[in-house]
Formats: C-alpha cells, sequence, structure tokens
C-alpha cells in the first residue's frame, strides 16, 4: 500500500508536543514578569494634579502624614486628602503659585482667591499609586497601631519630591514581616517620625530585656516589643486573601 504521507511527518507529532511546551513556558514567564505587582508597580511615579512634593512638606517642614492622611490609623484605607485640606494652609501660603491652579479651581476661585461666581468646583483626581489586588486585605490601622511605619512599605517616601512605588509589595515581602516582624517595630510614638534609626533611639533611652540587660539593635527591641505586646503575626492564606 502505497504511503500517503511524507517521511518527514513523522516527526510532526514530536515538533508540535515541544511548540506547545515552549509556547507554555513562554506564557508562564510573560504572566510572571508583567503581570504582578512586582512588575507593574515597583518605580511607577505617575504624574499628580498637583506636584505635591514630600521631602518639602514632611523632611523640611515637618507636616505630620496624619494630617494629609488622617484615616491611617483608624481604618484600614490610608486616606487620601481632600481639596480642603490642601486650602487650610494653601489659601495663606503660596497663594498665586500657578502650580496650585488645580487647587483653586477645585475650591472655585480666581488667581486673588476671590469666589468665581457660579464655578463648577472639581475635586483633585490624585493618581492612585500603591495599590494592593483587589482580592488582597490590608489594614493600614492594624499595622501603624502595633509599631509598623509607613517606611517599611512605603521606603524613604519624605525624601522624595515625586512619589514613586519603592516596594514591590508582593505575598513574599508580606511573609518576609510577618516571620521576621521585630525587624519592623518600633515604639508608637516613633511610628510617623520617618527619620527615626532605632540604634540612636536606643542611645538614648535607656531600654533594657527581661535579664535586665541593656537592648542596643532593632532585632532585640523588636522582639521585645513583640513580646509585650503579645504580636502573633499570621501566615495563613486567610490573613489577607477574604
Amino acid at each position: 500500500m502505497a504511503n500517503f504521507f511524507p517521511r518527514w511527518t513523522n516527526l510532526l507529532p514530536l515538533k508540535i508536543v515541544v511548540c506547545v511546551i515552549f509556547v507554555v513556558l513562554g506564557l508562564a514567564a510573560a504572566f510572571a514578569y508583567y503581570a504582578t505587582p512586582k512588575a507593574q508597580r515597583v518605580g511607577y511615579e505617575p504624574d499628580q494634579p498637583i506636584g505635591y512634593d514630600h521631602a518639602l512638606h514632611v523632611d523640611q517642614l515637618g507636616i505630620d502624614c496624619r494630617y494629609c492622611h488622617s484615616s491611617v490609623d483608624k481604618s484600614p484605607s490610608a486616606g487620601i486628602p481632600t481639596a480642603n485640606t490642601c486650602w487650610n494652609c494653601h489659601q495663606h501660603v503660596q497663594k498665586g503659585n500657578p502650580k496650585l491652579a488645580p487647587l483653586r479651581a477645585a475650591m472655585g476661585v480666581d488667581e486673588d482667591h476671590v469666589p468665581i461666581e457660579g464655578a463648577e468646583k472639581k475635586p483633585l483626581k490624585w493618581v492612585r499609586i500603591h495599590k494592593s489586588p483587589d482580592y488582597v486585605y490590608f489594614d493600614h490601622s492594624a499595622h501603624v497601631n502595633r509599631g509598623v511605619s509607613c517606611k517599611s512599605c512605603h521606603g524613604d517616601i519624605n525624601k522624595m519630591r515625586k512619589v514613586y512605588h519603592a516596594k514591590d509589595l508582593s505575598m513574599a515581602f508580606c511573609l518576609d514581616c510577618h516571620r521576621q516582624p521585630e525587624l519592623h517595630l518600633r515604639p508608637l510614638e516613633e511610628v510617623y517620625n520617618l527619620d527615626y534609626d532605632a540604634e540612636e533611639y536606643l542611645a538614648k533611652n535607656e531600654i533594657k530585656n527581661e535579664k535586665g540587660e541593656r537592648v542596643t539593635t532593632q532585632k532585640e527591641f523588636g522582639e521585645l516589643l513583640k513580646k509585650n505586646w503579645s504580636i502573633h503575626p499570621k501566615e495563613s492564606c486567610a490573613t489577607c486573601h477574604r
């Protein structure tokens, strides 16, 4: 009986299998790189309606984080400032600054701060930078009220002239902290002090452990705080995935 198929077709199934494997591996690699928070968000530095300078307001002027992010210690969300929050200061400071035109528009006033009749007051639309996936639950108040500073997740935000996404906030990032919270814990009065240095704090304040020995490192201090506050971070999936 004549052979209807050329000889090269004998290897066709093997070639198809190899191609499928490479396609699957390629898709998996592309998904791992492009569809995770680490790839999508780290370094993300969008333009905002107003170029808010954290280095100026926080580092130089000493404005507390809670002035703008007023719900950070009360609810899961840190909150973002409304136009009224900004207006509390800028109705008196930098009144004619052209960079503050969106704020004046939101308040319905002209450059001389005279109310514009019939003005449509449009709220400031800040561009969100830090965002966990929708299936992840994170409670800001639970963390800051137990000695975890803004800096642990957001990096040196008090030094940023323009805010960017500094850390990947991946599942591994969260688990590392839950497994070793002592590396991040600090006294509650120092949570919003973004220039806090554990060794400097311990040098000025004589803190002793249960054995009466002076505590000198962040890890030792963190372990002491962890025990005193009965902190037992969970590592189960249900902790964040609800």
